[in-house]
């Protein structure tokens, strides 16, 4: 198994949309079954040794109480009860219309009703078509999806790492299936007021100030996969700051900065891991420097914050 294979947007393209949709498919049950958590913490997917995991929910809306696991190895969707009822499916071969229909199919033998408020794509270009009048998205490539389970896993532990070093608020590391990227959140305490017009999903992601760490596969705006780092609300001056190393650069968004280091460049450094982390803490120390955090109060060297332990360990 290569560190950090590389994974080019137009070698799977069409099987990153259907597999998109599937995520979305069995994230909208996510969100419709599970406690709801600050930040929308309770809706993203987390990491497993196989695939991802939607983890245990239900039993506080009535139903039994499930999980759905994606296996990128086998290449199979399981929901499983607590009493160990579960019914699995191949993702091979399956439409998104087809896939959602059999999720929903399994749900219903298993005794769980889940009500989705529009069962439809978030902030996808057919967000207007039902997922289960999808037949057009059908492209699944299994050696494919393995490869992107792979990477996931790879960068996932590198946010780890990255996220041991702060003892303050902070995400989970955990896989978005509305935007199909894994990230880590460090959070002050610093409450920010949105304007009245405000979404809601975007009022709870922010209601916080935040600096957000994480990576995507590409997509119609960023044509290649890449590391990513935002500071919101931005404060004035972030883009002066140096970020490390070199290749990386702060990406014009209009009305903000992206901090962005292409995966192939970061792939292709003599410790790749090590650039990563580089750049997620040039990029967190410049948005921590400008917004005025208390860089050190938060710092947590090794993942321990205990002063005695931490002598210990030097």
């Amino acid at each position: 198994m290569e560190s950090f294979p590389a994974i080019p947007l137009q070698d799977w393209a069409e099987t990153k949309e259907t597999l998109h949709r599937f995520l979305q498919v069995v994230g909208k049950i996510r969100l419709a079954a599970a406690v709801r958590r600050n930040h929308w913490w309770h809706v993203p997917f987390h990491l497993t040794g196989r695939g991802l995991t939607t983890r245990p929910m239900g039993q506080v809306d009535g139903n039994p109480i499930f999980a759905i696991d994606f296996d990128f190895i086998d290449h199979r969707l399981t929901t499983t009860t607590l009493d160990g009822r579960s019914v699995a499916f191949p993702l091979v071969g399956q439409s998104v219309a087809s896939f959602h229909d059999r999720v929903h199919a399994g749900l219903d033998h298993l005794g769980v009703h889940v009500t989705i408020e529009r069962d439809h794509p978030f902030d996808l270009p057919d967000a207007a078509r039902p997922f289960a009048q999808d037949s057009e998205h059908a492209d699944y490539d299994a050696a494919a999806v393995t490869r992107y389970w792979q990477v996931l896993s790879q960068i996932g532990l590198v946010l780890e790492e990255f996220s041991a070093r702060f003892s303050g608020k902070i995400s989970p590391v955990h896989h978005f299936w509305h935007t199909f990227d894994v990230a880590a959140t460090r959070f002050s305490d610093r409450n920010i007021e949105q304007p009245q017009d405000v979404d809601p999903v975007t009022r709870e992601a922010y209601s916080r100030e935040v600096i957000s760490s994480g990576f995507w596969f590409g997509d119609v705006n960023f044509s290649e996969p890449a590391l990513y780092c935002y500071t919101a609300p931005e404060p004035d001056g972030l883009a002066k700051e140096p970020l490390t190393p070199a290749a990386a650069e702060w990406a014009d968004q209009g009305s903000s900065h992206l901090a962005v280091l292409p995966y192939a460049t970061a792939r292709s450094e003599a410790d790749p891991r090590a650039a990563m982390l580089d750049f997620y803490e040039s990029a967190y120390q410049a948005g921590a420097h400008r917004a005025g955090w208390d860089v050190d109060r938060y710092a947590c060297p090794g993942g321990v914050t205990d002063p005695q332990l931490k002598l210990g360990s030097q």
